[in-house]
């Protein structure tokens, strides 16, 4: 057996942590792009949906927001229970739940069945994300985890990138069986999650110490890193973690992020539409270029705040530019000025996500981290329940999205805001 090195030098330690991101961090990009197709594809299924089955975008907001108060409910238990029986099988049944309940997307016939399929595919996918940003925590100390979370929400923009000019391209390739394109959209990309999932049980490991892909001595090095950091960290109670004011700071400085995220996320493909563009597959392809940018931006931005162990304003200026961004959309003549806006709103936005989790994973650890880390993200996802609901409801009342686009950017104000009141000792690390 390899004996653990002691003091390993700076190069071998980026070595060891290199093998360990190319063996974990691309598959759950995989993972989180085949989760974030299944969420937000029905942005794409309005196109055709909504005039099939007779809905309003009110109904289409209250119901592509509805997710997440299925989402809202399960989030924290699901968390305590993949911290308890480990990330492999927990992870694995996630995805297969969801996958399958992705795919049963297809039946819906009225506004009953699309209201209850939203709300069984949010409790499917409840845990997921915070799940893999506890596991990340098993992994890395916070100095790495900013650039590996980064990396791994890639898998946003990267599924907008993908799913865009995918989604238009099912929906205006497939009409055959009695089936409608967005019933296809809904079965061809709700199959892969189950496949994915399947694929978890097998290539994940639930800890450091599982994986026989690393050697003892390295191994030695990464629980040392860990251990060392955890030591710095606050455990408290389940209780007191749900009672703490910083951890609420966090969960309404994440809602109004997540509150620009799906506002775009889930109308942007009606927003080209309303620019002039209308043929399905053109405006797949045009949702795909604000995605491009947000992957240039995630790294660059990422590689700044990790260099600088600088955390509130790296999150405090992207959102304001977002802000400016959604206000300029609002105003922009013509399709190119209007995707530019839209560009330049996708980027901050995008960008401010993962970072942002660098701040709950620096000060918590063990079940404090998995429920607070948990907490934060169901009370932020609530935003998606928020987001969507509120701009169909004035996009509905005002016949135009300008409204809707302004009380986005309001609250990408807010959150800014709320990042810059953390305390820098606290979240800069």
């Amino acid at each position: 057996m390899n004996q653990p090195l002691q003091g390993a030098s700076s190069g071998e330690e980026d070595r060891i942590y290199a093998k360990v991101g190319w063996r974990i961090i691309p598959f759950l990009v995989l993972c989180y792009v085949v989760s974030y197709l299944d969420r937000v594809n029905v942005g794409f299924a309005k196109l055709q949906m909504l005039k099939d089955l007779n809905l309003s975008d009110a109904v289409f907001g209250l119901g592509a927001g509805i997710f997440f108060i299925g989402y809202f409910i399960f989030e924290v238990p699901s968390n305590l229970i993949l911290h308890r029986v480990g990330a492999r099988v927990w992870i694995a049944r996630i995805m297969i739940t969801w996958g399958i309940v992705s795919a049963a997307m297809m039946f819906t016939n009225s506004e009953a069945t699309f209201y209850v399929l939203r709300f069984l595919l949010g409790a499917a996918e409840a845990g997921f994300f915070p799940g893999i940003v506890l596991y990340l925590t098993y992994w890395y100390p916070n100095a790495r985890r900013g650039r590996m979370t980064t990396m791994f929400m890639l898998a946003i923009p990267l599924s907008g990138l993908i799913g865009g000019p995918v989604s238009g391209w099912i929906m205006s390739s497939f009409s055959s069986h009695g089936l409608a394109g967005w019933q296809w959209l809904y079965l061809l990309e709700g199959i892969p999650a189950i496949f994915v999932g399947i694929i978890v049980l097998f290539y994940l490991d639930d800890r450091i110490e599982n994986a026989r892909w690393l050697t003892d001595s390295e191994k030695a090095i990464l629980i040392r890193n860990v251990k060392a950091e955890a030591q710095t960290k606050e455990e408290p109670s389940i209780l007191a973690v749900m009672s703490m004011p910083r951890v609420w700071i966090m969960a309404f400085t994440y809602f109004g992020f997540v509150m620009g995220l799906y506002g775009v996320g889930f109308w942007l493909p009606s927003i080209i539409k309303s620019a002039g563009v209308s043929s399905t597959f053109e405006i797949g392809m045009l949702s795909a270029i604000p995605n491009l940018f947000a992957i240039i931006g995630m790294i660059l931005v990422a590689r700044s705040s990790d260099r600088m162990r600088e955390r509130r304003w790296h999150l405090a200026i992207p959102a304001v530019i977002a802000a400016l961004g959604l206000i300029w959309s609002t105003s922009a003549g013509g399709i190119v000025t209007s995707m530019v806006a839209l560009t330049i709103a996708n980027v901050g936005i995008i960008t401010v996500l993962p970072l942002f989790w660098s701040q709950p994973t620096a000060i918590l650890s063990g079940a404090a981290a998995a429920a607070g880390i948990a907490l934060i993200n169901s009370v932020g996802n609530l935003a998606g329940f928020f987001s969507p609901s509120l701009v169909g409801w004035l996009q509905s009342t005002t016949g135009s999205t300008t409204s809707g686009m302004y009380l986005l950017a309001a609250s990408l104000v807010v959150g800014a805001l709320l990042a810059l009141s953390q305390p820098a000792r606290l979240v800069n690390k």
